[in-house]
């Protein structure tokens, strides 16, 4: 890994890893809209270009292998994935449950679209890759890269912004919903410098984008109708999120509050990064006494 003396280098590093990425994400998209498979293939697009900027990235630059940006997987990983899972389902349901108990939203049935164990299953998939893909490519080799020259707080604050202004172009998206998401983006990349691998965010990613659409209420200004019910609001936008969904709401925004304390004292195993923490070999070695006679 370059010192933090080489900025030019780095630069071009991340230079190149965003440009690879969006490179193979057009190209994988065009491809799967010719098949056919939209809403799938976008989704796969997006992952399989973030693997494959990446691997290319960490395997030229440093030789390490993919899962070295931080998906290996050891009982660790799956602690951080579950506590990350926790806090994502918790904190959508503490911006859903309370409405429905204190009527503010009920539920109402929608025979139109008819739940069923396939398209449950599908949503599952399609949100796992989702969050996967974003994860790993917002916090993937480029934002580590950064970090290590730049310092975390130089880097997840401006990371984080760019993931929400790339969610500006959602369905519905106010100024509202871009300030929660910057939160979301600052608090996934504290998740990545707390624990420095990738399962505690996308556990956090993935558990608050399934819980959602399970409840009936829009992802991010996208409707996805799997379980026959719709959670209908009685209450005005400030507290509901309109049409983009309860992530323009003030009720996110505390629960973003709330996550980031969650993440504060979660039982979160920290692991070692070959990208942000520094090599065992580049530590200065003291000269040793000589022994004596």
């Amino acid at each position: 890994m370059p010192s933090r003396s080489d900025p030019l280098r780095i630069a071009l590093e991340v230079v190149l890893y965003v440009a690879l990425y969006y490179l193979a994400v057009l190209s994988l998209a065009m491809i799967f809209g010719w098949l056919g498979l939209y809403l799938v293939g976008v989704t796969a697009s997006m992952l399989l270009a973030a693997v494959l900027a990446n691997w290319v990235s960490l395997r030229i630059h440093h030789g390490l292998r993919l899962w070295d940006v931080g998906l290996w997987w050891r009982h660790a990983s799956a602690d951080n994935l579950a506590v990350g899972m926790a806090g994502g389902i918790g904190s959508a349901c503490l911006v859903l449950v309370p409405p429905l108990i204190l009527g503010g939203a009920r539920f109402e049935r929608t025979p139109a679209d008819p739940a069923s164990w396939g398209s449950v299953a599908l949503l599952v998939i399609v949100l796992a890759m989702g969050a996967t893909a974003e994860e790993l490519f917002f916090r993937g080799y480029g934002f580590q890269a950064l970090i290590r020259w730049l310092g975390p707080f130089a880097t997840i604050l401006p990371v984080g912004v760019v993931f929400a202004l790339l969610h500006s172009g959602n369905p519905h998206a106010t100024w509202f919903a871009i300030v929660n998401t910057a939160g979301f983006g600052i608090l996934f990349g504290c998740a990545y410098w707390r624990s420095r691998d990738l399962w505690l965010p996308i556990g956090l990613h993935f558990g608050w984008n399934l819980t959602l659409p399970l409840f009936g209420v829009n992802l991010s200004g996208l409707t996805m109708k799997v379980t026959g019910y719709t959670m209908v609001w009685s209450v005005g936008k400030l507290w509901s999120g309109g049409d983009y969904g309860p992530e323009a709401s003030v009720l996110t925004s505390a629960a973003v509050a709330a996550l980031f304390a969650f993440l504060w004292t979660a039982p979160v195993r920290r692991q070692t990064s070959p990208v942000v923490d520094p090599p065992g070999e580049s530590a200065v070695c003291e000269v040793s006494r000589p022994l004596a006679s």
